[in-house]
């Protein structure tokens, strides 16, 4: 639990509720939280998800875990730490998104499941739809593509701490939606994940 160092700060509400902004706006925030091993898919799938909602007129935004680190979390690295604190930022600034009536889509491996509860936790908080996506691709497979070689540069010793590799991946329990990657086209996820919005009613069948 992170504690609250600030005092005599005070919650300001503001004058539009929630469901005014929504209606105005003509849209409704979410979070789809992406998690698998590296190179499973996650941004692929998470990148063209946003140009399909985008497409469609719809508030959707890509937090991608890479790009993170080079602003938010730059000063994060990846220990077990790090990574807490790395997942915590990220379901506070996902959280925010989704208030705003944008479709926050993160691709975060988010090792842990303590870390991704407690994104949950934060939405369900809020009363915000948070939607866990398991991008479930076998390790071999995810090693075959290694776009970045870092698989082979852990395999070599060369990077420590590396998930699948030598530090854990706990793949979700009980996810909102299972992706198998390995075996599912890049369209066939996206449509899985248009059809998980649209039963959640995030979004509507014709947007």
């Amino acid at each position: 639990m992170t504690h609250q160092k600030a005092t005599n700060i005070t919650w300001h509400e503001g004058n539009l509720k929630r469901d005014e902004r929504f209606a105005a706006l003509k849209a409704s925030g979410a979070t789809l939280w992406f998690t698998g091993l590296p190179s499973s898919g996650k941004s692929t799938i998470a990148s063209a998800l946003e140009q399909v909602l985008v497409q469609r007129g719809l508030h959707a935004y890509r937090l991608d875990g890479d790009n993170i680190r080079f602003g938010l979390n730059k000063n994060l690295g990846f220990s077990a730490e790090d990574r807490k604190e790395n997942i915590r930022r990220i379901g506070e600034v996902a959280k925010l998104f989704a208030d705003s009536g944008t479709i926050a889509l993160t691709s975060f491996i988010s090792p842990y499941a303590a870390d991704r509860n407690a994104a949950r936790a934060l939405h369900d908080q809020a009363g915000l739809p948070f939607l866990e996506v398991f991008v479930d691709t076998p390790i071999d497979e995810c090693e075959k593509r290694d776009p970045k070689g870092l698989y082979k540069k852990a395999r070599a010793g060369e990077i420590k701490g590396f998930t699948g590799v030598d530090d854990p991946y706990e793949p979700p329990q009980a996810p909102e939606l299972r992706l198998a990657s390995g075996s599912m086209n890049v369209e066939a996820c996206v449509r899985a994940c248009l059809e998980l919005l649209t039963s959640r009613r995030v979004i509507t069948a014709h947007r």
